[in-house]
């Protein structure tokens, strides 16, 4: 029977496993825009959230009342009290 040897060339016989990282130094101008947006958005998620809400609401709302079947509920009738035209 043969034994193994270590260290012959095996995947896992590979010494330094930073094989091909480099290292820049400090991080570029963009990453540090792009991580500086994540934290804020992580840091303000329910903010943002509670203002998308109320911002949606209020499109939704004005699309509704902008419809002119909605405005006749409005707007008083030349003719009297009609509360019930239909």
């Amino acid at each position: 029977m043969m034994a193994k040897q270590r260290g012959s060339g095996g995947v896992g016989s590979r010494v330094g496993g930073g094989a091909g990282r480099r290292d820049y130094g400090s991080p570029s101008p963009l990453t540090r825009a792009v991580n500086s947006v994540m934290a804020f958005v992580r840091f303000a998620e329910f903010e943002i959230l509670f203002v998308l809400f109320f911002v949606i609401a209020y499109i939704i709302f004005k699309d509704l009342t902008s419809r002119p079947e909605y405005n006749q509920i409005l707007v008083k009738k030349p003719g009297g009290p009609d509360w019930w035209p239909y």
